[in-house]
């Protein structure tokens, strides 16, 4: 038993890992790490930003925080060849990454967005970090099942937390683009009430059923 728990966690950790550094361990490039960044700049947001020019600014760090993680879940991506439980923690702490990109991106275009106001940024900006909040809490949930010097448990206790913790973020996930898509909702109604589709959807893309 323990053994089979040795070679799980094992797994689990080296798929936590870019690919060509099996050597190392979690704590090398700490995934918990990289969305705390991504939180603590998208509270800056809210907390000192009352202008768009203001909060322009303070998203740059956001940006910044982002584009160092995605060398990290990019090299995250290219590890193959995993056993079932280790896969989950893969795609797991990988759609922490898509929560992050969708968040980005989307709230770059917002910024540039004449449909939302600096304190209508500000209240979405406090949604995603409230979602990204909860995210992270996930990755300490599973940190806490694959490292054995964590809690004590067997096998079953350790591939009952990954799954729930694969499950609920697959939730997450899906909830920040809903959040997104109704924001963005916003915005083309305003615009289609003045007459002004067309730059929004030059920023966004073409409007579709998840919008409404």
């Amino acid at each position: 038993m323990k053994t089979r728990t040795r070679i799980i966690t094992a797994l689990c950790l080296l798929c936590l890992l870019p690919a060509g550094k099996a050597h190392a361990q979690w704590i090398v490039t700490d995934p918990t790490n990289l969305a705390q960044g991504i939180i603590n700049a998208a509270k800056n947001i809210v907390q000192t930003s009352t202008t768009a020019s203001n909060m322009i600014k303070n998203f740059q760090e956001t940006v910044k925080i982002y584009e160092q993680g995605k060398e990290f879940y990019d090299g995250l991506r290219k590890v193959k060849n995993l056993v079932r439980d280790a896969r989950k923690v893969q795609q797991t702490i990988l759609m922490v990454g898509d929560i992050t990109e969708i968040y980005v991106t989307s709230f770059e275009r917002m910024l540039s967005d004449p449909y939302f106001t600096p304190e209508e940024l500000s209240a979405i900006a406090l949604g995603y970090t409230k979602l990204l909040e909860e995210s992270a809490n996930l990755l300490t949930d599973l940190k806490t099942a694959v490292n054995e010097n964590g809690l004590s448990m067997n096998d079953k206790e350790r591939i009952d937390i990954i799954d729930r913790c694969y499950e609920d973020m697959l939730q997450y996930r899906s909830l920040v683009q809903y959040y997104t898509d109704k924001n963005i909702g916003v915005s083309y109604l305003r615009a289609k009430r003045q007459d002004d589709l067309d730059r929004v959807m030059a920023l966004y893309g073409s409007p579709s059923e998840r919008y409404w």
